[in-house]
């Protein structure tokens, strides 16, 4: 029979503890992920699942929407006017760089007939409102809640830029930051 020092059978003890705390480390840890999984779609899930930019040349029928300021984005009244749909976030690094060219756009075009429909997709409408209000930002916004989104679904990517022309079709999409001239050179396609 071999002897064991009491030194060496606190090493085990130690060890054993080690172990077993991992491993009850692990089973929380387990049970704590397994339950977030469970949760509901992320926003990477459902980015992942967005459909695809819509072609050059299609229609595009825009949903009623109500504005971040309480107005009434009404499609209707887009018929045979050039219509801008801008898809952004606060939260978007390459929103916050196209941002201001869009406005610039807007607020050198609507005078020639530019109908205009920024799409925040923030977690809640107050973060685009305040960020909005922050930036001094004038174009047309509201929020695309889940629900409004089942109807118009945010195509994948971000920003995304969509110009439907006078006729109801679509003249550009792109997915991605854009440079300020390519922003400006939008007003040669109205």
């Amino acid at each position: 029979m071999k002897h064991i020092t009491p030194a060496a059978a606190d090493l085990y003890v130690a060890s054993a503890r080690r172990r077993w705390l991992l491993g009850t480390a692990a089973a929380l840890a387990t049970a704590h992920w397994a339950g977030a999984l469970a949760q509901p779609v992320s926003a990477a899930a459902e980015e992942a699942k967005a459909p695809p930019l819509p072609s050059l040349g299609s229609v595009l029928d825009v949903p009623r929407l109500t504005l971040l300021d309480g107005s009434v984005f009404d499609p209707a009244r887009t018929q045979g006017q050039p219509l801008l749909v801008y898809w952004w976030s606060s939260t978007c690094p390459f929103c916050a760089l196209q941002s201001p060219s869009m406005d610039k756009l807007w607020q050198s075009q609507k005078g020639r007939g530019l109908q205009m429909v920024a799409l925040s997709i923030d977690k809640k409408p107050e973060d685009a409102v305040a960020y909005l209000k922050k930036k001094g930002y004038s174009f047309p916004a509201g929020w695309a809640s889940p629900e409004w989104r089942k109807a118009f679904p945010k195509p994948k990517g971000l920003p995304i830029t969509l110009l439907r022309g006078r006729d109801g079709k679509l003249l550009l999409a792109e997915k991605g930051q854009m440079f300020a001239e390519d922003v400006e050179a939008i007003a040669g396609l109205i």
